[in-house]
């Protein structure tokens, strides 16, 4: 009996086990981004008489998921006694020990060099190709030319072997915890075309570590909800309460002011949010605006209730099946991005450059907002106005999940219109009609 009970002790703990890893590594994977990662490269470019010369980049291949202020943090451990000499493009946080170097003074003696970025108005000796964005990263799918950054070292102290060793350990901060990164790799080595692409070279050694996202290791409260409305019901689906904690339980946390407060009157560096409900720094409203023959009009509206924080560079992935069909964006860029396994489309939108690709923090007046309206094309075959077709799945802001109100709570078809089958609603057509005729189809 006792080994009986033993053995299901043993059985049931290991599927718990078992779930667990298995949560863990399906957080890390995410099905609207199956590719992305950000990628760190070590380029020996050359070769000197105690070490060598090389060059390390930072490449962000998430499509939506950016690296925003105060920017990318990396650092390793060395496997000898490496220093680093100089370094361009970025620095080092700590000298260290360097008490044993008599005639020249490294940049850093540190065994686990701590490395940040040069702000943009870094000085002409502290640049280098690619460097000096205040470690700011643009998400690949928008802008391919900002999604990278880089910087040249020059590594020494190797004594009898120059050719050198792998880093170990990468960590990298971009800009909070959550990412983990690979072991660092001996790889094919990197070839940059010259000439105007009519020559290949080639760098003697190429080392690469493959860092990727977990919400789950981040440990972060949601930054984002979503709010529902349409023309046809005038209650509006409100982001659920507690969304991204309450102010009753996190009193110790979470500072929040009433409407009318001035940000000059709070205390500074601190995130203060207006006081919600929902308690989020950030609500996504989607509000059906017309039902013409064959097309939705929506109204796409990011509202920010920080009075501390402007959001630059932002950006919002909408899931929604009516994505499957043409969309016109009015105010914002978009993109429908490609996924694996996943049953709707998939939309990213973003500001246009000096026009509206900073979301401004709230002040005492009202919240700071952008706004954008979408008209999504019908797909005749699944049209119905059951289970809230028009509204989204999933609604992401830079890269992280908005909560979204209960399916069941979405704002329902007037005289419980929602609850019969579409083929025995015989009015559908006329309703449909003079909503086009009343709307005029005007843009």
């Amino acid at each position: 009996m006792e080994l009986l009970l033993y053995r299901l002790c043993c059985s049931n703990l290991f599927y718990v086990l078992l779930v667990i890893i298995i949560c863990r590594l399906s957080d890390c994977y995410d099905p609207l981004d199956p590719n992305g990662n950000i990628t760190v490269s070590f380029d020996i470019l050359q070769y000197t008489s105690d070490g060598y010369v090389a060059r390390i980049t930072i490449q962000n291949f998430y499509l939506y998921r950016h690296v925003d202020k105060p920017g990318w943090r990396i650092g390793w451990t060395w496997s000898q006694n490496e220093v680093i000499w100089s370094m361009s493009g970025a620095f080092a946080t700590h000298q260290g020990n360097c008490s044993s170097f008599k005639f020249q003074t490294p940049h850093s003696c540190m065994k686990y060099p701590d490395i940040l970025d040069w702000m943009p108005d870094a000085l002409p000796q502290n640049r280098s190709d690619a460097c000096c964005k205040g470690g700011i990263l643009d998400a690949w799918a928008i802008n391919p030319s900002k999604s990278f950054s880089s910087f040249e070292m020059t590594v020494g102290n190797l004594g009898g072997n120059p050719t050198g060793y792998r880093p170990l350990n990468l960590t990298l901060l971009a800009p909070g915890p959550g990412y983990t990164c690979s072991p660092i790799i001996d790889t094919d080595p990197t070839v940059s075309s010259v000439v105007g692409g009519r020559r290949e070279e080639q760098v003697y050694r190429t080392w690469k570590s493959t860092c990727t996202f977990s919400s789950y290791l981040a440990n972060k409260t949601p930054v984002c909800c979503v709010s529902l409305s349409t023309f046809y019901n005038a209650a509006i689906t409100a982001c659920p309460n507690c969304s991204c904690g309450c102010r009753e339980s996190d009193q110790s946390r979470t500072l929040c002011t009433s409407q009318g407060m001035s940000p000059s009157d709070l205390v500074s560096d601190t995130d203060i949010l207006q006081c919600t409900d929902h308690m989020c720094p950030l609500r996504v409203h989607w509000h059906i605006k017309n039902n013409f023959l064959d097309h939705w009009r929506v109204k796409l509206t990011i509202s920010n209730y920080n009075l501390g924080r402007n959001y630059s560079n932002w950006n919002v992935l909408v899931q929604h099946p009516g994505f499957s069909q043409n969309s016109t964006s009015y105010s914002f860029n978009s993109i429908v991005l490609p996924t694996i396994g996943v049953p709707d489309e998939v939309a990213l939108f973003w500001g246009i450059e000096y026009y509206n690709d900073e979301l401004l923090q709230a002040d005492k007046v009202q919240v700071g907002s952008v706004t954008t309206e979408i008209l999504l094309r019908k797909d005749m075959d699944s049209f119905t106005l059951r289970n809230g077709w028009a509204f989204p799945r999933r609604i992401y802001f830079n890269g992280e999940n908005c909560e979204m109100p209960l399916p069941d709570t979405f704002p329902m078809l007037p005289n419980g219109g929602s609850r019969i089958d579409p083929p025995h609603w015989s009015l559908l057509p006329i309703v449909v009609y003079l909503t086009y005729k009343i709307s005029g189809f005007r843009f």
